[in-house]
């Protein structure tokens, strides 16, 4: 969008304490809700809303379709496809966080845990395993009693996920089927290891226009009268 001049605003919710710059102007942080959304569309003179958030962010993806049905704003999602289990897999699926901490009940393993920090707590009520945690910035305090701390941003190798797994002696993989390319590597690497991936598969979210690649996106804005 930089590229071709197109006035645009790139939007980060926060989470990361030092998120990669962007080539356009950058906000930090929420809207209030669905109707804040709606307001910075109307008072900002929005016209076109792109939803990229990751796939897990189902609260602000409902904000965003809520926000442009009610300041009639055409939405589209930039969404990754999600990962598919194959042949070699050996995937235990799961509908949501709390029912991936219930599935870890049972005896003490070395699981690598890799949902991203907004979740650990929830995790701290199975405390009997051993958690590998890779993590985009240091967390300070870990909520989790037994855990070892990678920082490191991807994308990763599945040779380095191997041998991470390896280093760790992981015995089990709990992963957000968050799909794309830069995270897939530690399901390869499970795959070659034969280790199970304890999958949260992704939550619903508003039926919109779903585009796969950013020159979809492009195209769409042109068709759209951006």
């Amino acid at each position: 969008m930089a590229e071709q001049g197109l006035n645009a605003t790139y939007s980060y919710a926060g989470r990361v304490d030092n998120p990669r710059p962007q080539p356009l102007p950058t906000r930090v942080g929420g809207f209030g809700g669905a109707e804040g959304l709606a307001r910075y569309i109307s008072d900002h003179g929005v016209t076109h809303v792109i939803d990229a958030t990751h796939p897990f962010a189902a609260q602000m993806s409902g904000n965003a379709a809520q926000a442009c049905a009610q300041t009639d704003t055409p939405l589209a999602a930039l969404t990754r496809p999600a990962w598919v289990e194959g042949e070699a897999d050996n995937w235990i699926h799961v509908a949501n966080v709390d029912t991936a901490v219930e599935a870890l009940s049972g005896p003490a393993q070395r699981v690598f845990l890799a949902v991203g920090r907004m979740h650990l707590a929830e995790f701290a009520a199975q405390p009997q395993h051993h958690y590998l945690l890779r993590l985009v910035d240091e967390p300070g305090s870990v909520p989790i009693p037994n855990a070892d701390v990678e920082v490191s941003r991807g994308p990763f190798t599945v040779e380095g996920d191997v041998a991470l797994m390896r280093r760790h002696g992981i015995q089990l993989v709990v992963s957000k089927n968050a799909g794309g390319s830069g995270a897939r590597a530690k399901l390869d690497a499970a795959r070659t290891l034969g280790l199970p991936v304890l999958m949260i598969d992704r939550p619903k979210v508003p039926e919109r226009t779903e585009l796969g690649t950013t020159t979809q996106v492009l195209d769409w804005l042109t068709h759209n009268g951006f």
